[in-house]
């Protein structure tokens, strides 16, 4: 007879761990993570952790926790963040605040982004107390608000207010890899191990401004015209990174012939935009890591309808790969726009320039173990994670949140959108690679 899920421990329970979260409302903005905090808090104090509460803002608190090692090897973190995006003008199915269960999914939002993952960790943390794992090193939970809006009250808080509670962590898990895509008949498991870095940039366009009733030619609206209209049709020059080849070749390595050549001559840079065009709706997803990119976001210019404006200003969201400066994004844009045109770089998050992989084969092995025929590859990440910041203390975070995910692509184009969803089994599935994560930890 099987013991009712109620009579469970908690860590045997994830999907009720995650409805929970689901439960709390935490879109950000404003976040108010503190109730879902204090929840996860509980969860721990009752399983007889020590916690430590750190906020910039008492609404917006960061948890941290700390399960003791053997002391033989470096502290291991993981890390996850309770705050979402919004659902404002999305169309829901099912209510995105309270994880219902409907065909075998949990439905909410931030089942994918990132409660599912936060819940897995918890699982796998708890577990690890209960069964009385002891670890090489400390495993370190940090459970983090703010990772949705740029991370200023959450991991950016803690790496230059608190980073003595990541003293020695060489090694993270974080998000977002592990979930399983097909490529062919091929199962492949990106690991993210490089994400790109933010490189916000404002430019001012200026011309002759004037009455409304008076036709103006050459002014600052036709400035700014041609300028997004450069910026629509020409591209930053192709850049062939560590972590692009990395990811690439391992792709390559999965597929056969021709597959796999046409994959590997991405990486030369002479012929690829022409393969990118080939390649059609998987180019686009592959080509932000091949090159710097940039997009215009804002435009702010003109306040009444009968004055032409003499100033426009337009912010970029310029994304840099892996090694590469700011400098480097504005000596590229003004070779692609011209000289006389000004940049101001207002927020610049770096990375590493290389991956620290040292973990890699440890985590790529569990995966191959729970789901044979699996193909881990080491990912690069086009967005950014809470990574970065952790990076600035020297720690390698790897994308860790595994999913054995359907074959169909669906549920990974839910992240931020309406019916996000999460399979109740890839909970399972997850917390448990989380699990041996810790058993093996440290890599050989």
């Amino acid at each position: 007879m099987s013991t009712p899920a109620s009579n469970l421990p908690i860590y045997q329970r994830p999907v009720e761990i995650l409805q929970s979260l689901i439960r709390f409302d935490t879109t950000n903005p404003p976040g108010n993570e503190a109730e879902c905090v204090t929840y996860v808090n509980s969860l721990l104090r009752e399983a007889g952790f020590e916690t430590t509460l750190l906020a910039k803002d008492p609404n917006r608190p960061n948890l941290i926790a700390r399960l003791k090692g053997r002391g033989s090897a470096p502290p291991l973190l993981l890390y996850g963040h309770v705050d979402v995006v919004t659902t404002l003008g999305q169309v829901w199915t099912h209510p995105p605040f309270e994880g219902k269960i409907v065909d075998g999914c949990i439905w909410g939002r931030g089942a994918l982004d990132m409660k599912g993952g936060v819940a897995m960790m918890l699982a796998a943390f708890l577990r690890a107390k209960a069964e009385g794992l002891s670890s090489s090193g400390d495993v370190v939970l940090a459970i983090l608000s703010d990772e949705e809006g740029g991370g200023d009250y959450g991991a950016k808080y803690l790496v230059e207010s608190h980073p003595e509670q990541f003293k020695g962590i060489r090694y993270a898990l974080g998000e977002f890899g592990g979930s399983r895509f097909y490529l062919g008949r091929k199962k492949l498991y990106p690991i993210m191990v490089a994400e790109k870095q933010i490189c916000w940039i404002e430019t001012h366009v200026r011309g002759p401004g004037g009455h409304g009733s008076f036709p103006l030619r050459g002014g600052a609206m036709a400035k700014l015209a041609r300028l997004l209209q450069q910026l629509d049709q020409r591209r930053l020059p192709v850049h062939i990174t560590p972590a692009s080849r990395r990811m690439i070749e391992g792709m390559a390595s999965a597929l056969s012939f021709p597959q796999s050549l046409i994959l590997r001559q991405l990486l030369n840079p002479a012929l690829t935009d022409t393969l990118l065009k080939i390649l059609g709706t998987k180019g686009k997803g592959l080509e932000p890591m091949l090159r710097n990119t940039v997009n215009a976001t804002i435009v702010r210019g003109g306040e009444k309808i009968n004055v032409i404006p003499s100033e426009i200003a337009l912010e970029l969201d310029g994304r840099l790969l892996p090694g590469f400066k700011p400098d480097d994004m504005i000596a590229e844009l003004r070779k692609l726009l011209g000289d006389e045109i000004e940049f101001k770089v207002v927020r610049h998050d770096p990375s590493p320039a290389e991956p620290d992989m040292g973990f890699f084969d440890t985590l790529a092995g569990i995966l191959r173990e729970a789901d044979p025929g699996a193909v881990p590859i080491p990912m690069f990440m086009p967005g950014v994670t809470d990574g970065r910041f952790f990076s600035m203390l020297g720690i390698q975070t790897y994308g860790f949140m595994p999913m054995n995910l359907p074959p169909s692509l669906e549920l990974l184009q839910k992240v931020h959108a309406a019916d996000e969803r999460l399979p109740i089994d890839t909970l399972d599935f997850g917390a448990s690679a989380i699990y041996k994560a810790l058993q093996r930890y440290p890599a050989l």
